[in-house]
């Protein structure tokens, strides 16, 4: 009887070990403080259809390491939420003062190897599509037979050369193989300020000064720290189209303990 008795607690606590190893690995799985990451959104998200809730998407555009050691592959998922959204409507009244179309999205968290870790982070930089593309794709020019690209931001980099330069030919960066790493420049544009770092971070298609919106014509940026992206814009429907990239920065946790 005294065997009966014990077997179930047994059980009990071993079908418990896995979920505390889980939840042990999911509270040692962090990005280390002022960390970058880059990451590329997978899906539109306009403020003309979308509603609060919606899921947002991205992955990540260059591999990162955790506090842990581990390193997050690139193309891991990224993911978040529609705070809010409000459709931009023309006012056709003379002298009308017209009220911005409004979206403001929230990261949530990054999954890998089975976690999910929660993010907390602030916008350095973010570009549309085009600005993005355009920063992969080499100037056309018979000055550079080396297929020399120009980073969101302004920084060069030439394919086969390790230092990426800015236009004043300074070492800002390095092309390494696991990608683009820099340390991070200050620099003000628009309602951000991007502090500098002494750290090497991964910055992917991003300038190692790049801070603000870049490609965003007509648009204003309204949110960029605690985990959120706003935009608003008086001339037509603001947008986070499919393949805007950004350059995140993780800050501390300053949600009350428990």
């Amino acid at each position: 009887m005294i065997l009966l008795r014990i077997a179930p607690f047994i059980l009990g606590a071993a079908s418990v070990l896995p979920a505390q190893s889980h939840v042990a690995a999911e509270i040692s799985a962090r990005l280390p403080t002022h960390a970058t990451l880059p990451i590329a959104f997978t899906k539109t998200v306009s403020a003309a259809h979308a509603q609060p809730g919606d899921f947002i998407q991205a992955r990540t555009t260059q591999a990162i390491r955790l506090t842990d050691g581990r390193d997050v592959p690139a193309g891991s998922l990224v993911t978040g939420h529609v705070l809010a959204a409000r459709a931009f409507a023309y006012d056709k009244t003379p002298y009308a003062k017209q009220l911005p179309g409004a979206l403001k999205i929230q990261i949530d968290s990054l999954q890998v190897q089975g976690l999910t870790i929660p993010l907390h982070v602030s916008l350095r930089a973010m570009a549309d599509p085009l600005a993005s593309w355009q920063a992969q794709e080499p100037k056309s020019t018979d000055l550079d037979t080396l297929g020399t690209t120009t980073q969101v931001g302004g920084d060069l980099l030439t394919p086969s050369q390790k230092e990426i330069i800015n236009r004043n030919g300074d070492v800002v960066g390095y092309n390494k193989k696991g990608g683009e790493f820099a340390h991070l420049v200050p620099n003000s544009r628009g309602p951000l300020n991007c502090d500098g770092g002494d750290t090497e971070q991964p910055v992917s298609r991003f300038s190692a000064s790049a801070c603000g919106l870049y490609g965003f014509t007509g648009v204003t940026l309204t949110d960029f720290d605690s985990s959120r992206i706003g935009l608003a814009s008086t001339h037509s429907n603001p947008q986070i189209w499919k393949n805007t990239t950004a350059l995140l920065e993780t800050t501390p946790d300053e949600s009350p303990s428990k």
